[in-house]
């Protein structure tokens, strides 16, 4: 996982200060020059058709994707990122050039939106796009869907080893906190996540752009680092399933893929409410295989697709066809589905703006131990 920092090195990068969320495992990405290459010319006559995917890491089953080419005779190449933050520094940078899909979290969707950075979807393409739930669209980062959508959706909660812990203990964020913990909690590296944390506990919205209410629960958060064994966005499943770590922070489709290891893991839903995101695909201004792009979205909108991919990956598609097909073990599983109380009580992230140098400084004193 690369930090904020990492991203700090060239100036023309520091328009990620506004924020931002990472998540997912990752990988080295296939090689930028013959993934922008690939995405920029045409197809020579007679040549095979390919489309670009910039995604984050074991976030589209290859089982789909093969099922994709083998129908369309479109080839897939699969460049991957490790955070929202490294994908967006790379449109900018190629001015929304080099891919025909994108797979931003719910606040660079409004984001990249607002900078210009998108093309409009056209929905008259997509025959599947009944099947999603009318819960994952019309959200405030993109109005009607007009840029984007959806693909899975998800929640950051608390996973719990049931060896370890006593999960009935825990119902908030603010159990974190209990000396008990003391060297056995793992956060995800993740400011904005983090910091939803902290302001949940500290009373505030968490998508605060007051510095006031920002600082305050940066306060709050260094009183819990002395407990914090790790930081990891890039595997958060592994500390729980190598018995490092006991309590903390997680995605709903790690803590799933850790359950299957883990029968006694835990997944608490805090009553001052969970995470909410939805990843979208989005087509950047400068994707050059815009049909291919639609054919493939809407290849993803299936029943079977979306079935596929909340079966392997574990988080659950806004797509209301796919859920049907499931059996009643995975439907009924509240890791992967949280119930609606649970989701009346959570928050989804919203672009802060110029309110994200704020997050970012005191994120930087965090993790610097100040």
């Amino acid at each position: 996982m690369k930090t904020w920092l990492a991203f700090l090195i060239a100036p023309l990068l520091s328009v990620l200060l506004l924020g931002g969320c990472s998540k997912h495992e990752t990988q080295t990405p296939a090689s930028d020059a013959n993934t922008t290459t690939a995405a920029t010319e045409a197809p020579a006559t007679g040549e095979k058709q390919k489309l670009v995917i910039y995604n984050w890491t074991e976030y589209l089953p290859e089982t789909v994707l093969d099922a994709f080419t083998k129908e369309t005779g479109i080839e897939v190449e699969y460049a991957t990122y490790e955070s929202n933050e490294a994908m967006y520094a790379k449109l900018k940078l190629l001015d929304g050039k080099g891919y025909d899909i994108v797979v931003p979290s719910t606040f660079y969707v409004e984001k990249m939106r607002k900078e210009g950075l998108l093309q409009p979807i056209n929905k008259a393409a997509l025959k599947n796009y009944a099947n999603l739930d009318t819960f994952a669209l019309n959200k405030a980062h993109d109005p009607d869907n007009q840029y984007s959508v959806p693909y899975l959706w998800g929640t950051t909660a608390i996973a719990i080893n049931g060896k370890d812990v006593d999960a009935s203990k825990i119902k908030k964020w603010a159990d974190l906190w209990k000396p008990e913990y003391k060297g056995k909690i793992m956060l995800m590296d993740d400011v904005r996540d983090n910091f939803y944390i902290g302001l949940r506990v500290c009373g505030f919205n968490d998508n605060s752009t007051n510095e006031t209410e920002i600082k305050c629960a940066y306060e709050k958060l260094k009183t819990l680092m002395s407990s914090v064994k790790t930081f990891n966005s890039d595997s958060p499943k592994t500390p729980f399933i190598q018995g490092n770590v006991s309590i903390g922070a997680i995605w709903n489709g790690e803590a799933y893929k850790a359950s299957q290891e883990m029968e006694n893991l835990q997944y608490v839903y805090p009553e001052e409410g969970a995470v909410l995101w939805i990843d979208s695909f989005v087509i950047p201004k400068g994707a050059v295989n815009v049909v291919a792009a639609h054919k493939f979205i809407d290849f993803m909108l299936r029943a079977e697709s979306g079935k596929a991919c909340i079966e392997e990956l574990g988080y659950p598609a806004p797509n209301t066809a796919a859920t049907l097909l499931l059996d009643e073990k995975l439907r009924n599983n509240k890791i992967v589905f949280p119930n609606k109380e649970d989701i009346a009580k959570g928050s989804i992230h919203t672009d802060v703006g110029e309110a994200g140098l704020i997050y970012l400084k005191y994120w930087d004193l965090l993790k610097a131990g100040k």
